[in-house]
């Protein structure tokens, strides 16, 4: 099932990222040398399709507007709750949100099929190009961690099922924090797990929002934008934008 741009996210946004990676040489030239660290989010590793085809396939003719619905509450919810002071963890906004979605859409939620949406967050699988990227990248001497607003039991479980034992130094969950990415404490968690400097650290999104709130903390940014996306108009843009995490071994490769 292909993923549109309000599947994901449902956010507003222009510009354009076509060219990206040509029209900031700049980028290429601070980071160069710098890079120790790589920090990614969740889903420029973990594939996430199989949850809205799953929704398709319980609800069908109404699983891309459910998608649509739960993923937009989904993110909102976080937000909402770290502004307002009263957390919850990933796991419970993604339920809350998917029962809010279906009350919204008059969709019958049995306890059947809430279970076996929910259940998809813990068998997420990695996107094929990410196993050889990785190697690549650890070839190359580079340190890789996770620093994702999901659970830890949904990062532990997606790299179980992904083959990627071994592979990350650390697996960061915000839930630590009780807060969410663009929460400046939250991107401080990389700093302080590899003990390194900001500038020795390359962030990698897979939103254009989570992008733009890494680039206005002070990481370089490289945005592995699957899904072909504009940039976000939040007063900051990723140093460099690729398709896959294969764009993003290539640089580094490049690089070194």
């Amino acid at each position: 099932m292909q993923l549109d741009r309000r599947e994901f996210l449902n956010l507003a946004a222009a510009g354009a990222a076509a060219g990206f990676l040509a029209s900031i040489p700049l980028a290429h030239a601070s980071a160069k040398q710098k890079i120790k660290a790589i920090a990614f989010d969740a889903f420029p590793i973990f594939d996430p399709r199989s949850v809205f085809a799953l929704a398709e396939q319980l609800f069908p003719g109404s699983g891309a507007e459910l998608s649509n619905a739960w993923r937009t509450r989904q993110f909102e919810y976080q937000w909402l709750r770290a502004l307002s002071g009263h957390y919850a963890d990933f796991w419970q906004v993604t339920e809350d949100a998917l029962v809010f979605s279906c009350e919204m859409l008059k969709l019958d939620l049995t306890p059947d099929k809430r279970k076996l949406l929910m259940g998809k967050y813990l068998e997420l699988r990695a996107w094929p190009d990410v196993p050889p990227a990785l190697q690549s990248l650890k070839s190359n001497g580079i340190r890789l961690a996770f620093l994702s607003n999901a659970t830890s039991k949904i990062l532990d479980a997606g790299i179980k099922n992904s083959g990627l034992e071994g592979v990350f130094e650390h697996v960061l969950s915000t839930d630590k924090i009780k807060t969410y990415k663009p929460d400046p404490r939250a991107y401080q968690m990389a700093i302080d797990a590899f003990n390194l400097k900001r500038e020795e650290i390359l962030f990698v999104p897979f939103a254009g929002w989570d992008a733009a709130g890494a680039k206005s903390f002070g990481y370089t940014t490289f945005w592995v934008n699957r899904l072909n996306l504009p940039v976000e108009r939040l007063g900051a843009v990723p140093d460099l934008v690729g398709k896959s995490l294969t764009d993003l071994a290539d640089f580094v490769r490049t690089s070194s």
